[in-house]
């Protein structure tokens, strides 16, 4: 398993919720994102975002990279600070 990690500044609670509507109503990814999932995590008092999208091969991850750069800020989080392509080596969910 693959993932795409961008941390963002700049967030504000009102375009989190802005996102969170959208993906809500979506059926799924945008078009050439052929992603497993994805986990969003904010920071309210820094103003800071972590997205986390989840891929099963590196390709996969790549190719949606292409399309998340195309994107038009306005429908990110915030300003991108950082952007990491990584492989999963270890993962738990503790019960």
């Amino acid at each position: 398993m693959h993932a795409r990690v961008v941390r963002f500044t700049d967030v504000s609670p009102e375009r989190i919720a802005e996102i969170a509507g959208r993906v809500e109503e979506s059926e799924g990814p945008p078009p050439g994102v052929d992603s497993t999932g994805f986990q969003l995590l904010v920071d309210e008092a820094q103003g800071t975002a972590i997205f986390v999208g989840f891929f099963e091969t590196e390709q996969k991850m790549r190719d949606a990279s292409a399309v998340f750069e195309q994107m038009d800020p306005s429908e990110t989080p915030g300003t991108r600070a950082s952007i990491d392509l990584c492989e999963v080596k270890a993962e738990a969910t503790m019960s």
